[in-house]
């Protein structure tokens, strides 16, 4: 009787390295148990969507509808493309044009250029760097209200410590905020001295990131403090240097704050209005919210375009 009871335990006992057969609502327990380590990052993630989707999405949306849009005592109707043929007609458009391309063009000489190089110079330092990162970022803390009524009182024609440091070399003074050919290189030392130190520390970060094997090489090989910059330095910065080139451009063709503060916006005989400032004219000034809404519209499309242009030509230059 015992043989029988022994080859029945050894039927029914699973051989080793084989489990027994799966539960059917495993795969439902495993489905929760990764929805509960995940509820917290999905809930993050869904909230940061909606503030995305409200705060950004939703007014380009919004700005794309009142720019086919018009509205005439409380009645809102569609207007096809006046708007905008509205906004090309006006004389201030290629003026704002203008002036936002100089705008662009000098700030990209003075705030792509001087981080660049100040970021050089404090690479060399090997003491005291901690004091001079946070002195050279110290006009980015400060409030941009602040940094620019700074500077208008630093270009005051009469007291002004800019004039004052031109009659310490006997030079002429000058009327900075006041002249057609001052006043928009004023309103970019300005835009300059408040914003380059963002791109001072990322230039440094990627400087010194340079294996200091390549720059021994180049002194071995007989190079200069130059050469080494032009050969080294900047090779294993270019994906920096681009992505920065790209940002600044973006940012410096959306400026505001400086010409509004510096010289109320439109400036001596118009020469520091500039594409977002006719925005704010039209919308806040004028209440023409459709003629504002197609000049923004007209930004974006440029600013997207030359975006794309610009990562085609990285691509290209990569490949």
């Amino acid at each position: 009787m015992s043989a029988p009871t022994l080859s029945t335990s050894k039927a029914t006992r699973p051989r080793h390295g084989h489990p027994g057969p799966a539960r059917p609502n495993s795969a439902r327990e495993e489905f929760v148990r990764a929805v509960r380590r995940n509820i917290s990052a999905h809930g993050f993630l869904i909230g940061a969507v909606l503030c995305f989707s409200f705060f950004s999405w939703y007014p380009m949306v919004r700005e794309f509808i009142l720019a086919f849009q018009k509205s005439e005592n409380g009645k809102t109707t569609w207007a096809g493309w006046s708007n905008l043929s509205y906004v090309v007609n006006d004389p201030a458009f290629w003026q704002a044009w203008r002036n936002t391309l100089l705008f662009t063009g000098l700030a990209l000489l003075l705030g792509f250029l001087v981080p660049f190089v100040v970021a050089v110079v404090l690479n060399e330092f090997r003491h005291g760097q901690g004091y001079l990162r946070l002195l050279v970022y110290l006009p980015v803390m400060l409030p941009p209200v602040a940094s620019v009524l700074l500077f208008k009182y630093f270009y005051d024609p009469g007291y002004g410590l800019f004039n004052r440091i031109l009659e310490v070399f006997h030079l002429p003074a000058q009327q900075w905020l006041q002249s057609t050919d001052t006043a928009m290189l004023s309103v970019v030392i300005a835009a300059t001295w408040m914003n380059m130190g963002g791109a001072t520390l990322i230039y440094l970060a990627a400087l010194q990131s340079i294996p200091g094997e390549l720059y021994e090489a180049a002194e071995l090989d007989g190079a200069g403090l130059l050469r080494k910059v032009w050969h080294v330095t900047i090779p294993q910065t270019r994906l920096i240097l681009s992505l920065l080139l790209l940002m600044q451009i973006i940012a410096t063709m959306q400026v505001f704050t400086e010409p509004f503060l510096l010289t109320n916006g439109a400036g001596p005989e118009g020469s520091t209005t500039t594409v977002v400032y006719l925005i704010y004219q039209y919308a806040f000034n004028f209440n023409n919210y459709g003629s504002a809404a197609a000049l923004g519209l007209v930004l974006l499309v440029v600013l997207a375009g030359f975006s794309a242009v610009y990562v085609r030509l990285s691509r290209s230059s990569e490949d």
